[in-house]
């Protein structure tokens, strides 16, 4: 459980929204991560161009960037 609350998507911006709904999409709920992050607007759009740039780039190759996710997520207790 983090310490800080996630925001509620009814008290949620537009961007927010778009936002949960892509990940409900792709992980069938909301990420942990991201419902915090998206207590702050600017945070929250610096975090999801990181996360396109990462998903896009293919300096490395896909499996090993599992891999990595995988391994990083285990070490930290993330359940997604």
């Amino acid at each position: 459980m983090a310490r800080i609350k996630a925001l509620p998507e009814r008290e949620a911006g537009l961007l927010a929204r778009l936002a949960y709904r892509f990940s409900r999409r792709r992980l069938g709920e909301v990420a942990e991560p991201l419902a915090i992050t998206a207590r702050h607007p600017g945070l929250l759009l610096g975090y999801g161009v990181f996360e396109l740039a990462l998903d896009r780039s293919h300096r490395v190759d896909e499996k090993l960037k599992e891999m990595v996710a995988l391994k990083a997520a285990t070490l930290v207790g993330c359940p997604f």
